[in-house]
């Protein structure tokens, strides 16, 4: 049984990690496979588990802060590369964006040592991202791993709906899905939150301070669903836009964040000045607010439900291959759809609701987009949108 790829979170339920089968066939010798994603998704297990189900001795395996490994790794030599992948026929590299040069050191491999398949993970993409994909066109594939999904899990609708508050509250980081008490699963977050979650944020900027990150994110945190001010922002935090557009951007290369775009194409009215903010995880949102109350004591379930609805469905079309641009969309007299996908050509637009208030799409965005689909996602039918 392989932890994180196939375990048992109780007698019913089993994490199957998507993208595992999609990994391995990528592993052929001159290929590159990039695996992003924030700290504590299960990269590191994901990639040992690989490992052990190819059942190989020519995989050499090394960790980024390996000081040894990093410095002949880095050296740009392609004698020294020779040396220690002689014998080997994949290389797997944890954390691979602590490596200097290690984009350029990468292609070294695959031009000149043509039989190695190279395998790295990174817990950011700001970095590593550009020194690994853009010499490596056509020869590498870059994926991500997100908080575990609910289309990763062998859950059965009845089984979903009595998990769904813990989901809406606490996540689903590996680790809080498997602690077995509510307040295990709140350690669990405060866990991440204090000693990982922005620690690629600190060390890019030359921080020691976390706090404005942490603020900038409460911020966030209660304007899930709406539009977003960068003056108010910067305002509140007392620096100017760009600097909270910086943090911003980079809060989504860390996988903390993402973002939608307003969607426009044939009206003047509708809206595409900022973009709406989401958590990958519904756990870390509430932790960076110290709050997990349940359901029925918070005033906050519809901007839970929203995220989770989004967050997972971004995740799903991601590990599905499902290729479409997101949007939201929204008209200056406040006419809204919380989520679009465009995809194939078409509209398919989805309005998001935790209560049982019937709604009715937009008439004017129906007449604008005649061909559009629209669909309700409520409790009845999210699965079938995320699952």
């Amino acid at each position: 049984m392989y932890l994180y790829t196939y375990f048992y979170l109780n007698t019913y339920t089993m994490i199957h990690r998507l993208l595992k089968n999609e990994i391995i066939q990528w592993l052929k010798p001159g290929k590159v496979l990039c695996l992003f994603g924030a700290r504590r998704t299960g990269k590191t297990f994901l990639m040992e588990e690989i490992l052990n189900e190819l059942d190989t001795d020519k995989i050499l395996y090394a960790h980024g802060e390996d000081l040894d490994f990093s410095e002949a790794f880095s050296s740009q030599r392609v004698s020294t590369l020779q040396n220690i992948l002689k014998g080997y026929t994949h290389l797997f590299i944890d954390e691979a964006q602590k490596i200097p040069n290690i984009g350029q050191n990468v292609k070294l491999v695959i031009d000149k040592i043509p039989a190695i398949s190279v395998f790295i993970t990174g817990s950011s993409a700001f970095d590593l991202n550009n020194q690994v994909g853009e010499p490596l066109t056509g020869r590498s594939r870059i994926l991500n791993l997100f908080p575990v999904a609910q289309c990763e899990l062998s859950e059965k609708y009845l089984t979903v709906v009595n998990n769904i508050e813990s989901k809406l509250i606490f996540g689903t980081y590996p680790e809080v899905l498997l602690a077995e008490t509510n307040k295990e699963k709140q350690i669990q977050l405060e866990s991440i939150r204090n000693g990982y979650l922005l620690k690629d944020i600190l060390e890019l900027e030359n921080q020691k301070n976390s706090l404005f990150v942490l603020n900038l994110l409460r911020l966030i945190a209660f304007q899930i669903g709406n539009n977003i001010s960068y003056s108010e922002l910067a305002n509140n935090l007392k620096v100017n836009t760009r600097t909270i557009q910086r943090y911003l951007s980079i809060l989504e290369k860390v996988y903390v964040l993402f973002s939608l775009s307003g969607y426009s194409k044939n009206l003047r009215k509708e809206y595409v000045k900022t973009p709406r903010y989401y958590f990958y995880d519904n756990g870390i949102r509430n932790t960076v607010i110290s709050n997990y109350n349940k359901i029925n004591l918070r005033d906050d379930i519809g901007k839970l439900w929203e995220n989770y609805i989004i967050s997972e469905r971004i995740k799903k079309t991601h590990y599905r291959g499902l290729l479409s641009n997101k949007y939201f969309w929204r008209t200056y007299d406040q006419k809204e759809i919380d989520y679009i996908e465009e995809r194939e050509g078409k509209l398919f637009a989805y309005e998001i609701k935790w209560g049982e208030k019937k709604v009715k799409a937009p008439k004017i965005f129906l007449e604008t987009y005649k061909e559009a689909n629209w669909t309700l996602i409520d409790k009845l039918n999210f699965l079938d949108f995320i699952g």
